[in-house]
């Protein structure tokens, strides 16, 4: 019994450590939070767990995002960039509902892999220094933004694709951060809504261990934040660049170790 209740204690400090340091250089650097602790997760448990485990931080976080500026409200958000957007918010709502989904249908394995597959390619794009811009056309942007959902829903990495498309359809940084937060806050509620037969299977110390995590990691968020006007943000966005690789190749392995 004591060895368990060691390990116990040992897994969720390492998942405090885990969340505090992706939310602390995604205040630094902007990037990453999400995409760092939903793949290093998955390397400790089942895909779907990982992804309900990080459910309610992010949409918190994504909520923030939202406040952050503009003097308005979440819903008068989703109204003034709803306006235009409409269609790639229902697009990436759409596929989120189905990436959401096919972790319940599909072996984790192949997910695990585009996973994998994913942050290569998100890394490598960043270290290239290289942003991928799509056409700005409405046959484009219904299929970005349902890509980006099916992505996102199954893997949290919705951004990688849904990037591509809002950086040809907009320069204005501040509406191409609140498009994509709209489109990352329908992802997380689909997962809710599709995922609310694991999620009202966790236990009363896991809800206790997302409160935990959730309220971390917006005060780990505040604290980069404050940090970002006095610290290299090139050198913070280099190490985030590091940790996903070695989270994707891990990833990558166990997704390929689970066909052998």
């Amino acid at each position: 019994m004591t060895d368990i209740a060691d390990s116990d204690s040992t897994q969720t400090l390492l998942l405090i450590v885990i969340f505090a340091l992706a939310s602390l250089l995604h205040g630094i650097s902007g990037l990453g939070v999400t995409l760092v602790t939903t793949t290093a997760l998955a390397s400790m448990y089942p895909l779907p767990h990982a992804i309900v485990l990080v459910i309610f931080p992010s949409l918190l976080l994504n909520a923030m995002t939202w406040l952050a500026g503009g003097g308005r409200s979440i819903w008068q958000n989703f109204i003034y960039y709803g306006r235009r957007y409409w269609l790639l918010a229902l697009t990436s709502l759409l596929g989120s509902i189905l990436g959401a989904k096919l972790l319940l249908w599909v072996d984790s394995a192949y997910i695990l892999l585009v996973l994998a597959a994913v942050i290569g390619f998100y890394v490598i794009s960043a270290l290239l220094g290289k942003q991928i811009r799509l056409p700005d056309t409405k046959p484009v942007l219904i299929i970005v933004g349902f890509s980006a959902g099916v992505i996102g829903g199954a893997t949290n990495a919705m951004s990688t694709i849904l990037m591509m498309y809002l950086l040809s359809a907009s320069n204005d940084k501040n509406t191409i951060a609140k498009v994509g937060n709209m489109c990352y806050l329908l992802g997380k509620i689909a997962q809710i809504i599709v995922l609310r037969e694991p999620i009202m299977a966790l236990s009363g110390s896991e809800w206790q261990l997302i409160t935990l995590l959730s309220v971390l990691s917006i005060a780990a968020l505040l604290v980069g934040i404050r940090l970002r006007r006095y610290l290299p943000q090139a050198r913070f966005r280099q190490l985030i660049l590091l940790i996903l690789t070695v989270l994707g190749i891990r990833v990558g392995w166990q997704g390929i170790t689970a066909f052998l």
